[in-house]
């Protein structure tokens, strides 16, 4: 019984190599060639930069005139996209004390500071946002994500959506935001013990 264990096993080890070999040759072609880093502008477009080449290029900027509010943003957000909060947060803060009342920079930096588990400071941020644009509807949005997942206070959260349903019925994310009041009726909160 244990040889035609061990010969099961062996047969099926040879089985399975012979198997990936074969899918290896299947799928392999010809290797294409690497494509360009930069690729050619289409036309009225500008060429596609890598990241960390226009991260120097606003640095370099921003180092020279420190009061050019649109490199600030536009630093902050390079570091939104490729996902580093601290960098984007700081930058924002640059641009926030060139104009504190950009709606959209307050919010780009309450979603960093959220990802950083920062909620108070997200909460500010959305609520200022919102303060200098009773319109802004994202920030609205981010408020009752923040309020609902974060910090699991429904109410503030059912409030938050509430106004942005008020500012935005049919926009982007109104179907979600209309599930998300649904499923607060139908589940309130557990009592904290």
């Amino acid at each position: 019984m244990k040889n035609d264990t061990i010969l099961v096993g062996i047969v099926a080890l040879v089985a399975g190599l012979i198997i990936g070999w074969m899918a290896g040759q299947k799928s392999s072609g010809p290797v294409p060639a690497p494509t360009a880093a930069v690729q050619a502008p289409i036309a009225g477009q500008a060429p596609m930069v890598n990241s960390q080449q226009k991260v120097n290029e606003l640095k370099a900027i921003v180092a020279k005139d420190p009061k050019n509010r649109q490199a600030w943003v536009a630093l902050g957000n390079e570091y939104f996209d490729a996902d580093q909060p601290m960098e984007s947060v700081e930058a924002y803060q640059k641009a926030l004390e060139l104009n504190d009342k950009d709606p959209n920079v307050l919010t780009d930096q309450g979603v960093m500071f959220r990802r950083l588990g920062w909620f108070d400071r997200a909460i500010a941020n959305f609520s200022k946002a919102s303060q200098a644009d009773p319109s802004h509807a994202t920030s609205l949005y981010n408020l009752g994500i923040t309020y609902r997942y974060d910090l699991n206070d429904f109410a503030k959260a059912e409030d938050a959506w509430t106004k942005f349903l008020t500012v935005s019925p049919n926009g982007p994310g109104s179907d979600r935001v209309r599930q998300e009041l649904e499923f607060l009726k139908t589940h309130p909160p557990v009592p904290k013990s």
